[in-house]
C-alpha cells in the first residue's frame, strides 16, 4: 500500500519550501508529501491520485494566492477528499478569514506565519490531525476498479471476463456506491458512458469492449513465432493440458481462447472429485495453477480471440482468426468445449445478463445476498452452483423437469443439497415466464404436468441445462455428428464423405478428426465423458497424436 499523502499548496515558492521540508523531515517515513504553487496543477493531481485510489490524509493551502484563496481551495478540495483534514495557512491580519472558515468549511486548524520552531507549533498539531485521520481512514482499494450498473449486460460481461482471466479488480455499483458517483463526476462521465474502468494509472476507459480492456491489460499479446507446432483452440481444461504437455515438450505452442480461460469448469465454485485435492478446489484455482504451469514452458497465450475458419495450404493448417489476422501451423488441437443451451422461456432473453446468467457467475453472488433464486438444471454445475450461492441467498430453488436429481447429478452432491436449508429442490417443474422491468423480478413457476402456475419473486435466475459444442465455425471437412460434436478416430470412418475427405493411407489416429493434423479433445468431441479428469486425460493425449503426425510430415 502506498503512504497516505499530506498535500500543500502556497503561491510564495519560499514558504512553499519550507513547510515542505519541515514536514518530510518529521512525516517522510509514514506519509508522502507533494506540494505545489499552482491551483490548475493541484486539481489536476488531486484528479489523478483519485482515479489511481490514492489517499489524502491532510491538505494544507495558504489563504492568500492570487488563482483562489485558500478557504476556497479547501472547499474545492472537499469534493476529491471529504475526509481529509483541513489546515489553513495565514498571517495575523488573515485571522477573522480563518475562524469564519471553521464554520463555514469545517477547517480543522489554522496556523500562523512562521511557525517556527516547527516542534512546538507545526508538528504537535499535524500529529494529533493525522492520529484523528488514521483512526477513520480505510484504506482505498488500489487497482483497476469497473463502475456501471448491477443489472447491466455490459457490466457483467466485463466482470466475467476479468475474473475469468484472473484479474484482480473492485466492482462498484453506480446506484449504490457514493464514490463511483463521485469518480464520474469528477471525471465528466456521462451516465451513458458506463460501464466504465479506472486504471491504477489515472486513466480511463469508457464503455470499453472486452478486445479494448484485454489489450489495455495486457492480455492480448502479438504473436511471436511466424509457424507453430501446434495451435490449441479453446483453454478449457483439456486445451490447457494439452498446452503444458505441448509446450513442455519442445513444441512451438499457441493457445488461443475467445473469452476466458478454465472454460465450464473454470465458473466452478468447487470441483471435489478431482484427483489429488481431497478438500477440492474452485474452478478458477484450478485454472490459475493450469495457466501459470503452461507459460512457465513456454505457451504463447492469445485472448480474447476468436477462430473463424481452418484451412490446408502448403502443407501447413492456417487458421483465420476474427479481424482477419492469420496463423499457420503444423498442427491444430480443438478443444473448445460446449456451451449452456438457451432456454428458450419467455423473458428469459430480455434479462440475460440483469439477473439471468448461464453458467455459475460466481462474480454475481454477492449480489444474491438475501434473495430468492432460482437454479434451473439437475447436473453437477447446477448443484455445486446452488451450494456456493446458498451462502448468500435467503432461498434457492433448483427446478428440474425430473422427480429428482438421483439421474443428473453426483451422489456427494444430492447429500449436500439434502443437509442445506436454505436450497429446495422442485422435480417436475419449469419456468414458464421471466417478469421484470430493466431486470427480473418475477418467475411464474409451475408443473410441467398441469396447466397451473403461480407467480413467485425472483432476484436471480442461473440456467444449466445442458451442453451445446463451440463448433459452428467448423467446416464441413471435419465430420461432426447431428448434435454437433466432433468425430474422431474410428468413429469419424463410419460417415460415407469420410473417405471424399481422407486421403492418407493409414487411419486417424484415436483423436484425430477427419481432417488430418487436426485433433479434438475434451468435452467437444463425441462421446467424451464429459468430466475433468477426463478432459485433462485427452488434451494430454492429443499432444502425443501431435508427435507422431508431425513425425510423418
Amino acid at each position: 500500500m502506498n503512504e497516505p499523502i499530506i498535500f500543500c499548496i502556497d503561491d510564495d515558492l519560499q514558504v512553499l519550501r519550507a513547510i515542505t521540508r519541515d514536514l518530510k523531515a518529521k512525516y517522510r517515513q509514514e506519509y508522502k508529501v507533494l506540494s505545489t504553487t499552482s491551483i490548475k496543477e493541484a486539481f489536476d493531481a488531486l484528479l489523478e491520485l483519485k482515479n489511481q485510489g490514492e489517499a489524502v490524509a491532510i491538505f494544507i493551502a495558504d489563504q492568500r494566492m492570487p488563482e483562489m484563496d485558500g478557504v476556497s481551495f479547501l472547499v474545492k478540495a472537499l469534493e476529491f477528499y471529504p475526509d481529509a483534514k483541513r489546515v489553513l495557512l495565514t498571517a495575523y491580519s488573515d485571522t477573522d478569514a480563518a475562524i469564519k472558515a471553521i464554520n463555514e468549511v469545517k477547517l480543522d486548524y489554522y496556523l500562523m506565519k512562521p511557525w517556527d520552531p516547527p516542534e512546538e507549533r507545526l508538528f504537535p498539531v499535524i500529529d494529533d490531525l493525522l492520529d484523528e485521520w488514521q483512526n477513520s481512514y480505510k484504506p482505498d482499494f488500489k487497482g483497476m476498479k469497473l463502475i456501471g450498473y448491477q443489472f447491466s449486460p455490459k457490466s457483467h460481461n466485463l466482470k466475467e471476463y476479468l475474473a475469468g482471466n484472473l484479474v484482480p479488480y473492485h466492482w462498484m455499483d453506480i446506484e449504490k456506491n457514493r464514490e463511483a458517483q463521485q469518480l464520474l463526476e469528477l471525471n465528466n462521465i456521462q451516465l451513458k458512458d458506463l460501464p466504465v474502468v479506472l486504471f491504477e494509472d489515472g486513466s480511463v476507459l469508457q464503455t470499453p469492449s472486452i478486445q479494448e480492456l484485454a489489450a489495455r491489460i495486457g492480455l492480448s499479446p502479438g504473436l511471436k513465432n511466424e509457424v507453430y507446432d501446434v495451435v490449441i483452440i479453446g483453454a478449457g481444461p483439456a486445451g490447457l493440458a494439452a498446452s503444458v504437455y505441448g509446450a513442455s515438450e519442445g513444441l512451438k505452442t499457441l493457445l488461443i481462447e475467445r473469452h476466458s480461460p478454465g472454460g465450464q469448469a473454470g465458473t466452478s465454485s468447487k470441483i471435489e472429485n478431482y484427483l489429488g485435492f481431497p478438500a477440492g478446489l474452485s474452478g478458477s484455482e484450478l485454472t490459475r495453477r493450469a495457466l501459470t504451469q503452461s507459460t512457465r514452458f513456454g505457451t504463447e497465450f492469445l485472448s480474447p480471440q476468436d477462430v473463424r475458419s481452418i484451412h490446408e495450404k502448403d502443407g501447413y493448417k492456417r487458421l483465420v482468426l476474427e479481424g482477419g489476422i492469420e496463423i499457420n501451423t503444423r498442427a491444430v488441437v480443438i478443444t473448445t468445449g460446449v456451451d449452456y443451451r438457451k432456454l428458450d422461456t419467455k423473458g428469459i432473453e430480455q434479462f440475460t445478463g440483469a439477473g439471468i446468467y448461464y453458467g455459475a457467475a460466481m462474480t454475481e453472488a454477492a449480489s444474491c445476498k438475501d434473495k430468492e433464486v432460482y437454479i434451473v438444471g439437475g447436473g453437477n454445475s447446477a448443484g455445486q452452483a446452488a451450494m456456493y450461492l446458498s451462502k448468500f441467498a435467503r432461498n434457492i430453488y433448483i427446478v428440474i423437469r425430473k422427480e429428482d436429481l438421483v439421474s443428473s447429478m453426483s451422489s456427494y452432491l444430492i447429500d449436500q443439497i439434502k443437509g442445506t436449508r436454505n436450497i429446495q429442490v422442485l422435480g417436475k417443474t419449469e419456468i414458464k415466464e421471466a417478469m421484470g422491468e430493466d431486470r427480473i423480478e418475477q418467475v411464474r413457476i409451475g408443473r410441467i404436468d398441469r396447466d397451473e402456475s403461480e407467480t413467485k419473486v425472483a432476484d436471480a435466475i442461473y440456467i444449466f441445462i445442458g451442453s451445446k459444442p463451440y463448433t459452428d465455425w467448423i467446416g464441413e471437412e471435419i465430420i461432426r455428428n447431428d448434435k454437433g460434436f466432433i468425430e474422431t478416430g474410428r468413429d469419424a470412418q463410419n460417415y460415407e464423405r469420410f473417405k471424399k475427405i481422407w486421403k492418407l493411407q493409414r487411419d486417424p489416429y484415436l483423436l484425430e478428426t477427419s481432417a488430418h493434423g487436426i485433433f479434438a479433445a475434451g468435452d467437444v468431441r463425441a462421446n467424451a465423458m464429459n468430466r475433468v479428469a477426463s478432459a485433462v486425460g485427452e488434451g494430454s493425449m492429443a499432444i502425443s497424436f501431435v508427435h507422431k503426425y508431425l513425425a510423418e510430415v
